[in-house]
């Protein structure tokens, strides 16, 4: 590829060929799943920003795939956010600019003697090392709750690859999403630069090399007994009450199964149950019958305070047992509307939320039965690593997420949100259950390994899971976002390297000539007599 490629000298063409390099990665992720084609989805994008003219148009490119990444993830948005979703991915995707401006700085076309266009050991090494670094500070800016949070993590495409599960364990997604671009920018200076093939090989080879140990390495989950949970789905019903009914009628089907906990999806009660003793009434009876708690979901305006919450509740034989999770982290503008003073015009083109949900203020872990310690999330949380890990640190035998994503039934948002679940069972080493109202509902042991198959977006029913309950601490659990640091780290030493540099260029640079003398008739002044 050459940037004076006459097809791509018009800024518009190339920004348009950036913003579709910049969507391929989402063809890794569910539904399609093609997990191997996240190791080489962004060389176009590398290729064009590396022969970019400038470093500004560089960063151009990185903006326009960043915008084009954005949109493919979240592109069953449409239906209900309209224009608002372009707005979101165009404001998303400038945080991809300063790594659209490395890419070139490490990789751009130049000239070495004897061996044109090679680049230099040290300029693919430390693009090796710098880009992955810059793409986790990318991921790690957006994963702020309040920017949309971490949907569609590079390394989250890996999710039912068994040696990356390991990976996961030592060092979260934030680990595969450094080695999946490291594998990305090796593959691009092989495909552009085969002068340069030997520093690019070895930064495979070290890369497999450190994957390969960090999998051997990593400890696998003990297994310390098994409990039988259920998952009920309704499936997608008109209203709260019809809702409730469903929901009922399936758990009943679970008398005489001997289950330790049922777990009804998010918004499967649509009352407060202090306003609606009734209800919690047949949800206690139901636990008598059963003979295990239930772990029902109330989205609902409470009674002892101001606003709505979404709340995880467990009921036992005597009622609601007194615990409660409110839900900590939102949906923007579906659930909440950030600054709503000044974007609150989203509720006139889009379903964006009418009234703010209000937030919980901590995590919590719930009893249900004797010995069965859970660790509830409500829906969208499941997408925040730290959440599963701080509940997992916290005793949490088994890690429980109820969920909703009827608005998307239709679209690739279900497989996406209940793939997420395998990547938080294999960091915690717990098993974690997704419970959905309408699909996709699926259960992963402690390893990140499927349990049965999903339940999909045309179930109405229930299954029974045996889950192995696993003890252990993770290295992730242990030791944390360990890769991001570690990536900042790095960030940190080249801006002080290029500083140095800079500085360095400034004082060794030839001091400026002297204003040219005056001249007289064509001859220069003579100062005195």
């Amino acid at each position: 590829m050459k940037s004076s490629g006459h097809w791509l000298t018009s800024p518009k063409r190339r920004s348009a060929v950036a913003a579709l390099a910049g969507a391929l990665p989402v063809l890794a992720f569910p539904a399609p799943a093609l997990w191997w084609w996240a190791y080489v989805a962004l060389v176009p994008w590398i290729l064009l920003a590396r022969t970019a003219p400038t470093g500004r148009r560089a960063a151009y490119d990185g903006w326009c795939g960043g915008f084009g990444f954005m949109l493919a993830m979240h592109h069953w948005l449409l239906p209900n956010l309209h224009v608002f979703t372009l707005v979101i991915a165009l404001l998303l995707g400038v945080l991809w600019a300063p790594w659209g401006w490395l890419v070139r700085r490490f990789l751009a076309p130049g000239v070495t003697p004897g061996e044109a266009g090679a680049l230099t050991r040290g300029r693919v090494l430390g693009a090796l090392l710098v880009l992955p670094s810059a793409w986790l500070a990318v991921e790690l800016v957006r994963s702020w709750q309040g920017l949309g949070g971490p949907w569609g993590m590079l390394g989250a495409s890996q999710w039912q690859v068994e040696p990356a599960l390991r990976l996961a364990s030592v060092g979260g997604v934030w680990l595969l999403s450094f080695l999946v671009v490291a594998v990305n920018v090796a593959a691009a200076v092989l495909v552009s630069v085969p002068a340069s093939r030997v520093p690019a090989v070895a930064g495979l080879v070290a890369t497999a090399a450190t994957a390969s140990a960090a999998w051997a390495w990593a400890p696998k989950p003990d297994v310390e007994g098994r409990a039988r949970i259920a998952v009920v789905q309704p499936g997608v019903v008109q209203g709260p009450d019809r809702r409730f009914d469903v929901e009922e009628q399936l758990t009943r089907r679970l008398i005489g199964q001997d289950v330790d906990l049922i777990v009804w999806g998010e918004s499967s009660v649509g009352y407060d149950l202090a306003d609606r003793p009734d209800l919690a009434k047949r949800i206690a009876e139901l636990s008598r019958v059963t003979g295990a708690d239930i772990l029902v979901n109330v989205d609902a305006r409470r009674s002892d305070r101001p606003g709505i919450y979404k709340s995880s509740i467990l009921v036992g034989p005597d009622g609601p047992t007194g615990v409660r999770y409110d839900k900590m982290r939102l949906v923007p503008f579906g659930e909440y509307i950030p600054a709503r003073a000044l974007l609150g015009w989203a509720t006139s083109v889009g379903e964006a939320a009418g009234e703010d949900r209000r937030r919980g203020t901590e995590q919590v872990v719930m009893h249900a039965g004797p010995g069965l310690r859970i660790g509830p999330m409500v829906c969208f949380e499941t997408a925040f690593p730290d959440m599963s890990r701080h509940l997992a640190d916290d005793g949490a035998d088994v890690l429980v997420a109820q969920s909703s994503t009827s608005t998307f039934q239709r679209s690739w948002a279900p497989e996406q949100h209940a793939s997420l679940a395998a990547l938080r069972a294999a960091e915690t080493g717990r098993a974690f259950v997704h419970s959905t109202l309408t699909g996709v509902s699926a259960v992963y042991d402690a390893s990140g390994h499927r349990l049965g198959s999903w339940l999909g977006t045309d179930a109405s029913t229930t299954a029974v899971y045996d889950v192995p309950l696993a003890d252990g601490v993770t290295p992730y659990v242990r030791y944390g976002d360990w890769p991001v640091h570690g990536a900042l780290l790095v960030l940190v030493a080249l801006g002080l390297t290029e500083g140095a540099r800079a500085i360095r260029l400034r004082r060794n640079a030839p001091a400026p000539l002297g204003p040219p003398a005056r001249t007289v008739h064509g001859s220069p002044a003579r100062h005195g007599h």
